[in-house]
């Protein structure tokens, strides 16, 4: 099964990190929101799904859109075609063209 995976913080790694480890769940994507300045230092600092990624050496493309509902996002989204896309504390809501791409499991 191929899916793509939208989420963001602690919550959406620790289920990132599960989902990986599923022999039949492919991970096409993910999708999370933009680096951002965190602390006194303000220090660019990615979210925690793109760390996790990184810091394993997955080969997942990461795709941090300010606005996801945009053309060119909805089309990236379109041509990985996905069997399911699963959200978890993504951040940004979905548009309705992106519902319509593929079913979408919204994990709480």
């Amino acid at each position: 099964m191929n899916i793509i995976f939208m989420g963001t913080s602690l919550y959406a790694k620790v289920i990132l990190e599960h989902i990986l480890k599923c022999e039949n769940i492919n991970v096409l994507a993910l999708f999370t929101q933009p680096d951002k300045p965190s602390g006194r230092k303000q220090i660019l600092t990615p979210p925690e799904t793109k760390d996790f990624l990184i810091k394993n050496s997955f080969n997942i493309p990461i795709y941090q859109p300010e606005k996801l509902r945009e053309k060119e996002n909805v089309e990236i989204i379109k041509s990985l075609n996905a069997d399911f896309i699963v959200v978890a504390s993504y951040g940004q809501i979905l548009s309705k063209d992106i519902l319509e791409i593929a079913p979408c499991i919204n994990l709480h």
